[in-house]
């Protein structure tokens, strides 16, 4: 049974034969997520650990320039005390927490750019299937002075590991397809659009056919291979990050549409 598809929505959410579909349908935001839109997908999430029925989740962003830009910075401007800093990272962690253990096998079919919190997400899945336009990347050095959550940053090092996690954020850089696969970030690279979410589909659709009590269990088992930092542990960083001076010249800069002047403070 199909779940109903509002395009209106700034997240669509459908199900065909036992493949789930999640799209950011913000283009014109470069689908940056609302914090309503992160509820909403760790609600779906949830939802397919209870319907045995799915068997598979792609995730995908509307157009063919993003598949999501990260967290929309507008969102950011309530931000006021250091509690609201370690909420939002809170909110961060335990949203892609709930993606990352979700049962089912996680598509990620990325069209375009890819960065910041949407890169964070794609790293969430188990499977990410590019475009020869993809670009993948956290440019927060040069745009925004924030850090990563201390769950992205877990699972970054374990996917590329710790030097090449640090030279991707030190140099604030977005990583071509060619380069993005070599590094793991992509497992796979087509063509065009229309060849990415077809083969999304026929990815979705093989993983389906398989055992999913073996799926399920290896997925569980790599996860927990894999050590993350706890909020205690990383609390002090994302204070030192979000409470800065930088931050907030950043965000400013980034809502104005001027380069930031960084002082370090």
């Amino acid at each position: 049974m199909n779940a109903p598809v509002a395009p209106t929505e700034d997240l669509i959410y459908s199900v065909e034969d036992g493949i789930a579909r999640i799209t950011f349908n913000r283009p014109q935001a470069r689908n940056a997520l609302t914090f309503a839109m992160y509820e909403q997908m760790a609600s779906i999430c949830e939802n397919i650990n209870q319907d045995h029925s799915i068997k598979a989740l792609i995730m995908t962003g509307a157009g063919d320039k993003a598949f999501a830009s990260g967290t929309d910075i507008s969102q950011f401007r309530a931000f006021k005390t250091a509690q609201d800093a370690l909420d939002y990272e809170a909110r961060i962690d335990r949203v892609l927490g709930t993606l990352e253990q979700c049962r089912v096998p996680v598509i990620a079919a990325i069209a375009g750019a890819c960065t910041g919190g949407g890169a964070g997400i794609a790293a969430c899945c188990d499977i990410r299937i590019g475009t020869e336009a993809t670009r993948i990347g956290f440019p927060i050095a040069r745009t925004l002075g924030n850090c990563l959550s201390m769950s992205n940053i877990s699972r970054l090092v374990s996917l590329i590991g710790p030097a090449r996690t640090k030279d991707l954020i030190f140099k604030a850089r977005l990583v071509e397809a060619p380069e993005a696969l070599a590094l793991g970030l992509l497992n796979e690279v087509v063509p065009d659009v229309e060849t990415l979410q077809r083969r999304a589909t026929e990815t979705a659709k093989l993983v389906a056919g398989h055992a999913p009590i073996t799926l399920e269990v290896t997925k569980e088992a790599v996860r927990r291979i894999r050590r993350t930092l706890s909020r205690e542990e990383g609390e002090d960083l994302i204070l030192r990050a979000y409470m800065s001076d930088d931050f907030r010249e950043g965000m400013d800069a980034f809502l104005n549409k001027r380069a930031p002047n960084f002082k370090g403070k």
